[in-house]
């Protein structure tokens, strides 16, 4: 008998349904790691979103804490399934002074087991199964099953561009593409429901102005359609100001978060999703959070997000954490420091190369053109250099398929997995494969 069998319909969609083409190859890569004393013939997985460059500094922290203080008794019980009522006053305190720049509100936000779980709870919430979410390219593969997989909400990709060019000074999203995919979506019978953007954005790195993220509101709020704005890579920032890189830049930008704008509309339409995962470099942990000014949703997700409840043990402890804004002060400067310093050796590789990029704001990622080496302009033509360069040299970056865009030849590279001596072993590898199969196409 097949096993598949005896599961249920969704069971065997689940077996049968991927998480990302590339996960297998990454826990390969994984456990075949680069290390210079140990493993200097390793692999360079590149293609996950993990910050591990600042983990020493908040791994530090974190065993002080256990031996200096005293697990309280809450930990062990039931708490509010919007997360512990303390571990939401130090979020809200450090949303607040770090990322938001205006007050939240504990009693708005609803924490999750991770980006995940929260990005799946919020689709089930705003949205019925068959209506639609669209996400403009390129962006995340995994919001396709996130949104899809229970709640069964449809991902639309909305393609604003082309080629990578025109994304130099900001994401190219304008009211003209929105009002087309409406249209489009409309005329399929289905409800255009949801609107998701990432800012800083994965995979480019391109941040949103406020006077975009006004005008996007504004038009989501008119025609009845839920905005979220992703601010998970919201802390980290490159600094663009840096002597390597800041001829990327002609004009600077800050960031400037979406709760700011929700402060002063007020909607019930506009939320926005955060988690210590990548800013914090700590994926494992398992801390995503949604803010919204929508009681009614704040409502149905402590009724519904049992499931998917953090531990009261990792609530506690980043919550000692969160509160001490000395300390988080120190490693949000400390993890940007890092960040730009490796982004500035990646790009400088790639301008070496010759290689086209989108100039980074934020994020873990460089997304670059590698179009040139496909000997045709196809999935199967891109996932082929994807997998030679892989087998050739052990660098696994993240492939163009899932992202929605429109170009083929499109790669993410993930520049905070390895150390910034490691990193440069790798980007050396891609230099001499690069060299040798421009001889050979």
């Amino acid at each position: 008998m097949n096993p598949k069998k005896i599961l249920s319909k969704r069971g065997q969609i689940a077996h049968d349904t991927v998480l990302r083409v590339d996960f297998d190859l990454f826990f390969e890569a994984s456990g075949d790691a680069y290390d210079k004393d140990n493993n200097p013939n390793g692999k360079f997985p590149l293609n996950t979103a993990e910050n591990k460059q600042s983990w020493p500094l908040l791994k530090e922290k974190i065993e002080m804490l256990l031996l200096e203080k005293s697990i309280p008794p809450w930990v062990a019980n039931y708490t509010s399934c919007l997360g512990d009522e303390s571990f939401r006053i130090a979020l809200a305190g450090f949303l607040s002074k770090f990322l938001t720049k205006c007050p939240i509100n504990r009693d708005h936000l609803g924490v999750s087991a991770g980006a995940t779980a929260i990005i799946e709870m919020t689709a089930w919430l705003l949205a019925d199964a068959g209506d639609v979410l669209v996400i403009p390219t390129p962006s995340y593969p995994v919001y396709k099953q996130d949104i899809g997989n229970k709640a069964k909400v449809e991902r639309y990709d909305l393609v604003t561009h082309h080629e990578i060019s025109d994304l130099e000074n900001k994401p190219a999203l304008r009211i003209k593409h929105l009002k087309k995919a409406k249209k489009k979506i409309e005329k399929q019978g289905k409800k255009f429901k949801v609107l998701v953007l990432t800012t800083p954005d994965n995979p480019t790195g391109g941040i949103y102005t406020k006077k975009q993220l006004n005008r996007i509101a504004d038009y989501c709020i008119k025609n009845g359609i839920h905005l979220i704005v992703n601010e998970i890579y919201g802390l980290s920032i490159i600094d663009t100001t840096h002597p390597a890189i800041k001829e990327d830049y002609p004009k600077q930008r800050t960031f400037t978060s979406f709760a700011q704008i929700m402060a002063k509309k007020k909607s019930p339409y506009l939320h926005l999703w955060y988690a210590l995962s990548k800013d914090m470099g700590i994926s494992g942990f398992r801390v995503g959070a949604v803010y919204s000014q929508n009681e009614a949703f704040i409502k149905a997700y402590d009724n519904l997000n049992a499931p998917h409840l953090v531990s009261n043990h990792t609530q506690w402890l980043l919550a000692e954490i969160l509160s001490d804004h000395a300390f988080m002060e120190k490693y949000i400067a400390h993890n940007q420091q890092l960040l730009t310093e490796s982004y500035a050796l990646v790009v400088k590789y790639l301008k070496k190369l010759n290689i086209s990029y989108v100039p980074s704001r934020g994020s873990l990622f460089v997304w670059a053109d590698f179009s040139e080496f496909l000997k045709k302009p196809t999935l199967k033509a891109e996932t082929r250099f994807w997998e030679l360069l892989y087998e050739k040299t052990g660098v696994l970056l993240t492939p163009g398929e899932g992202f929605g865009h429109s170009k083929k030849g499109l790669y993410r590279i993930v520049f905070p997995c390895f150390e910034k001596a490691d990193l440069e072993v790798a980007m050396q590898r891609l230099k001499g494969f690069l060299k040798y199969y421009r001889k050979e196409v």
